[in-house]
């Protein structure tokens, strides 16, 4: 389906979505949050989509966070409470069920950063710049940045860089751990795919569950962890992918899965 402010577009069981407001450095304004919803409601019911790359067009931003000129600022605390239950976007993006991969073409910052957060594996450009800058607005970020960032690079790090506000280049977002790779700018969709296309080798069943066992470990004990680690490895038994793999591997060819 159309949407007004990203693009869509899916090959080779990779879904590609592109923030779509390069004249706003592809700020978000609430029509985004409603395009970005549905979009991640129709990858998850598409069996097609193994992997989903998102990134920003243009060359100058990922997402440059809020569109000011839209956003919370003349509201209410209940209104603007509201706006954020119906609009959990970031959130819609963490849980979907398969890889997800953010390759950050210019500014990630506020909401911007946010949405990288909520994917698995980040690869930033070398023009890149990171931050959450909230607390010059007199504000916190608010959707996931307190939660996702220390989870990704220590509390320590992650309270420098939101109670300063200050951006962080590519190379130092690499350092702390917050982006996996660092690349030319004109070769971020070809690494983006290149790890796509090694994730799409490998049993995606497995891979999902290698996800959420990942994900929901994060907040159990470690034992709890343990448990549902045990249980989901001991589902993929009994599954064709675990067969054909186990098959391949002692004839010695590549796997053919098919996601059962």
């Amino acid at each position: 389906m159309p949407y007004e402010t990203l693009l869509y577009e899916k090959h080779d069981r990779i879904g590609y979505v592109t923030l779509n407001r390069p004249e706003r450095l592809n700020a978000i304004n609430f029509q985004m949050r409603d395009d970005l919803l549905g979009v991640c409601a129709e990858v998850a019911a598409d069996p097609d989509v193994w992997v989903l790359i998102v990134t920003g067009a243009g060359d100058r931003a990922f997402c440059a966070g809020a569109d000011i000129r839209e956003g919370e600022f003349g509201m209410s605390q209940i209104e603007a409470r509201n706006r954020r239950v119906n609009n959990q976007f970031h959130s819609a993006i963490s849980n979907l069920d398969r890889p997800v991969i953010a390759a950050i073409n210019g500014f990630a910052l506020g909401g911007g950063l946010e949405i990288a957060l909520a994917c698995d594996v980040r690869i930033a450009s070398e023009k890149a710049e990171v931050g959450l800058p909230e607390v010059t607005l007199g504000r916190i970020p608010g959707a996931g940045g307190t939660q996702r960032l220390p989870r990704l690079v220590g509390a320590g790090i992650a309270l420098e860089m939101i109670m300063t506000g200050k951006r962080i280049s590519a190379q130092e977002a690499y350092r702390i751990g917050l982006v996996n790779q660092v690349v030319p700018p004109d070769k971020l969709m070809s690494a983006a795919e290149e790890m796509a296309n090694t994730i799409l080798l490998r049993a995606p069943l497995a891979v999902r569950c290698a996800k959420e066992s990942v994900h929901r470990g994060l907040s159990m004990t470690l034992e709890q962890g343990l448990v549902h680690e045990t249980s989901l490895s001991v589902l993929l038994l009994n599954t064709e992918d675990r067969r054909e793999g186990e098959a391949a591997f002692r004839e010695k060819r590549p796997p053919r899965f098919q996601a059962r």
